[in-house]
């Protein structure tokens, strides 16, 4: 839960933001392996913020130290729901390099392209990138939600045959690559239009590749724990990895997209003025980053979630309700489709409670354009510099209990109704309110909608399947299929 502290009733004077960046390298050096290794990132920021009586206050980010060079890790931590929307108004914030923080990995991960999300909404390829994204996206909402079943359905059979044979005592399945199999298959049909099938080495190690192409990206500035430290500090952490580990996997994807996703590198070309390069290479990104590297943090923690024992009553609302609307929606041959999920108001609302409590990307970056207020709740003001880097931290922003009551609960009606709708305004998992929309003009995820509606079909998929599921971690302990209603007898 983030920290609440008494504050003033009306606006003050802005007041110097507290917290030090320590002695040049040792305080980087002593922040980073608070961050990794002695306290993780959620205390990283629970405890400086109870240090400070504050919710804004000075840090340092890894990487750093010793051999990222260039890089700053000086931020301006902000882990309260008022200030953290700053980091949404491009007329405070510069959002260029700043993805994953001060760090932006080598050209070489994406082709030499520097990819729409790297992008600042005052760079006019942004617009022309995002405008992409987005009609990507409307013309792949004609298969998506079919695309989408099938995949889940090849999934299942793939779980279901796995519990079946297991032969331990407590019999269990883990769904992690039957489900990132899943999510990549279908995202290579509706949204590049390109069968992985088509290529038998995408088909089977297309995952693979995006895997290690997201992790040589990612891993400097994530917590593995993998490896014992302090091996993780010294071989993941103290240096940028290379991309050449993962440059023949990202030339196939390429080849790939070149040959079978034709269309929509037209659409790029023709309709937005991309070179055929850059359109790949966006589309690679789109793909791999973007979408198979959100919905494999996230998917997995929401079946997590739902699955867990002891929420039975959960998953019975969740089970009758989907039920319900495809069944008016079409009887027993009801689809789970876009139209039909915005008809469940309680599987909405779990998904944005599991989005709210692990949002698949915990952290959000911007750079001051100038020097301003950044104003907290109760009025308080912090001065910010022109040209610092702000550093929210959503996991306690999205906890904020001056906005979430009882906010370290997941409370899966959270969302329903009048009140439950107005909080979705500080709902941030999108690099947005959950009340905007997405726009060239800004650095909303342009798959907003799609991806709570995705989320919300593959719990429809689940429930229109079984009967109930347990969880024990990434691993199904229990499917109970449902039973048919026997046919009733004719009358004789």
């Amino acid at each position: 839960m983030t920290p609440s502290f008494p504050q003033p009733a009306t606006a003050a004077a802005a007041r110097p933001i507290p917290g030090s960046y320590g002695p040049p390298l040792l305080g980087p050096l002593r922040d980073r392996l608070d961050y990794f290794w002695f306290q993780g990132p959620e205390e990283f920021f629970r405890r400086r913020a109870m240090e400070h009586k504050s919710t804004v206050f000075r840090a340092n980010i890894p990487p750093t130290f010793p051999f990222f060079v260039g890089v700053d890790p000086r931020v301006v931590a902000v882990v309260d729901a008022a200030a953290f929307t700053a980091l949404f108004d491009p007329s405070l914030v510069d959002k260029g390099d700043v993805l994953i923080g001060p760090y932006v990995p080598s050209l070489s991960f994406t082709g030499g392209t520097r990819v729409g999300v790297y992008l600042d909404t005052d760079d006019p390829l942004h617009a022309q990138t995002k405008s992409f994204s987005i009609d990507l996206l409307r013309r792949a909402a004609r298969n998506w939600a079919a695309e989408f079943r099938a995949a889940v359905e090849d999934m299942l059979v793939v779980v279901e045959s796995d519990l079946d044979n297991s032969t331990s005592d407590s019999p269990s399945a883990n769904y992690i690559i039957p489900l990132q199999n899943c999510i990549f298959r279908f995202l290579c049909k509706a949204l590049v239009g390109a069968d992985p099938a088509a290529e038998g080495i995408v088909d089977r190690f297309g995952v693979y590749i995006l895997d290690v192409w997201l992790g040589l990206q990612l891993v400097p500035t994530q917590k593995v724990g993998v490896i014992p430290q302090p091996l993780e500090e010294l071989l993941l952490h103290s240096f940028p990895l290379p991309s050449f580990v993962v440059k023949p996997g990202y030339d196939i994807l390429y080849r790939f997209v070149e040959k079978h996703g034709a269309d929509a590198v037209s659409v790029a070309e023709k309709e937005h003025g991309i070179s055929r390069e850059d359109a790949i290479n966006n589309i690679l990104f789109v793909l791999g980053f973007n979408a198979f590297g959100g919905f494999s943090v996230f998917l997995p923690f929401l079946i997590m979630e739902i699955g867990k024992p002891g929420r039975d009553g959960l998953r019975r609302r969740l089970r009758d309700e989907v039920r319900r609307v495809l069944t008016n929606s079409g009887g027993n041959s009801g689809e789970a489709g876009f139209a039909a999920v915005r008809e469940m108001a309680m599987v909405r609302s779990t998904v944005y409670e599991v989005l709210r409590m692990q949002p698949p990307v915990p952290l959000q970056f911007g750079r001051a354009r100038r020097s301003f207020a950044l104003r907290s709740h109760g009025g308080v003001n912090y001065e910010v510099e022109k040209g610092e880097l702000l550093c929210g931290y959503q996991p306690m922003a999205m906890r904020d209990p001056a906005v979430f009551d009882r906010p370290d609960e997941f409370l899966p009606e959270r969302f329903l109704g009048d009140d439950g709708e107005k909080l979705l305004q500080f709902v941030y998992w999108s690099n947005g309110p959950e009340t905007g929309e997405p726009s060239p003009g800004n650095k909303q995820c342009a798959a907003k909608e799609v991806v709570v509606a995705t989320a919300c079909m593959l719990v429809a998929e689940l429930f229109r399947r079984y009967d109930d599921f347990e969880c024990d971690g990434t691993s199904f302990t229990k499917l109970e299929k449902k039973e048919l209603t026997p046919p009733s007898p004719s009358p004789s």
